[in-house]
């Protein structure tokens, strides 16, 4: 897995990634620290009512973003958008009411929506051959998972010797550092996108994404995900805090637990990958999470809080364990649905349709946590995966392929999508539906 760490470009991009991750980690537990400063029993509420935001944020502003995005050379755009967050990011130390959090994190997800998808889509360019790139996506995801583990833990050090108050100084260094490192190298122009507008280039994204088989089950793969991470993201303190009522450093540990089982499985996943298809990993993964948040359920309303911490610890860990196996694949079905120069464009609309299902279950999670049981809520959310489990089995089909037969009689012989093709017969190594951007009768 780190041999792609010998490519120059990529291990700096790379650096640039865990870099900004562990200042985002740092401003996520200072944040839900900060929301229940402000707001106490009713944190919950308040950061799912600011996820909300950022989530309405990625959904509206990251496919549009993704449009423009190729106008500009991509190493200035993502410096330029790096040092945006960076300047948002200092203003929160100041926060003293809940509807400047509001509007801060509606200023730094702005930037966010627009720098993501432009970097996820420039890892493919870069890293042309599938295996790197699948070793890639691993450590991606393991990246996101010492975030995840690493952050909280240093989180809980610093709080007790400068306040959680000057962790959002982290924040800052972390997205000039991660602009220090996307400068220092050069990245691959877009591919040629001819004379399409943005808003005509974003209709096409969405329009490739929607009309893939397998990417209309990731969709709903998506749905499952969230369902199961807004509990975990929103919920957690909740549970630690005001449940349990536990300290600021056992909600760190809980949101390790969920990190190091992520990481696990991002270690172990490019060996499984490399013998099991994408289909049956992701499914059987994805079915795991809501048993998980049943069985956590039933123990809520049958064992005594005394002894539920170390259960919440390994169900947390186990859910990790799940997320990691759906999240990992997902970079090689965008990858291998689209063509060079689409790829931006469908990796746009992943991006803001995954975060449309966050939208609905971030502020269901913290605003259901305030009014029902922490078992309803549980339970609810749990309902809604499994929703998401079953939408996938059935819209992503079993005998997907990466290869694919196809004719276009529509098209004449010297058509450029023709070229080196036997007639009009012939096949994408990779993609199967990407073309539907161009053809919107559909035909393959």
């Amino acid at each position: 897995m780190l041999s792609v760490l010998a490519h120059r470009t990529y291990r700096h991009l790379f650096a640039a990634q865990v870099i900004a991750l562990f200042g985002t980690g740092l401003m996520t537990v200072a944040l839900a620290l900060l929301a229940y400063d402000l707001a106490g029993a009713d944190a919950g509420a308040v950061l799912g009512t600011a996820l909300a935001i950022k989530m309405i944020v990625y959904v509206t502003l990251s496919p549009v973003a993704a449009g423009f995005a190729a106008r500009f050379p991509r190493r200035t755009y993502l410096v330029v958008l790096d040092l945006v967050r960076a300047g948002t990011a200092i203003a929160l130390p100041f926060v003293d009411a809940v509807w400047q959090i509001y509007v801060l994190i509606a200023l730094l997800q702005s930037a966010s929506a627009a720098f993501t998808p432009a970097f996820q889509a420039t890892i493919p360019d870069i890293l042309p051959e599938e295996d790197d790139y699948t070793n890639a996506l691993s450590l991606s995801r393991m990246a996101y998972d010492l975030e995840n583990l690493l952050s909280p833990i240093i989180a809980a050090a610093l709080i007790g010797l400068i306040g959680f108050h000057w962790l959002f100084s982290g924040t800052v260094a972390g997205f000039v550092l991660s602009a220090l490192f996307v400068v220092s190298v050069t990245l691959p122009s877009p591919k040629e996108i001819g004379t399409a507008s943005p808003f005509r280039r974003t209709l096409n994204g969405m329009r490739i994404y929607v009309r893939t088989p397998r990417l209309r089950g990731l969709l709903a793969l998506n749905l499952t995900i969230a369902g199961s991470g807004a509990i975990v993201i929103v919920n957690t303190i909740v549970i630690v805090k005001s449940y349990l009522g536990l300290t600021d450093s056992d909600l760190a540990l809980a949101m390790a637990a969920y990190g190091g089982g992520s990481m696990v499985m991002a270690i172990a996943l490019p060996r499984l990958l490399s013998n099991l298809n994408d289909r049956p990993v992701m499914l059987i993964a994805a079915a795991s999470l809501p048993f998980w948040l049943l069985c956590f359920a039933m123990l809520v309303a049958s064992v005594a809080k005394t002894e539920l911490w170390p259960l919440l610890l390994g169900t947390w860990f186990l859910m990790g364990l799940g997320t990691s196996a759906v999240l990992v694949p997902s970079g090689r079905l965008l990858r291998n649905s689209a063509h060079p120069e689409d790829r931006p464009m469908v990796f746009a609309a992943q991006f803001a349709l995954s975060h449309g299902c966050w939208l609905i279950t971030y502020p269901l999670a913290g605003w259901l946590g305030s009014v029902a049981s922490l078992s309803t809520t549980l339970i609810t959310l749990a309902g809604i995966a499994v929703v998401g489990v079953v939408s996938a089995a059935r819209l992503w089909p079993a005998d997907d392929k990466k290869v694919l037969f196809h004719e276009h009689p529509e098209l004449p012989r010297d058509h450029p999508h023709l070229a080196n093709a036997s007639g009009k017969r012939h096949a994408h190594p990779y993609v199967i539906d990407s073309l539907h951007a161009t053809w919107p009768d559909g035909r393959l």
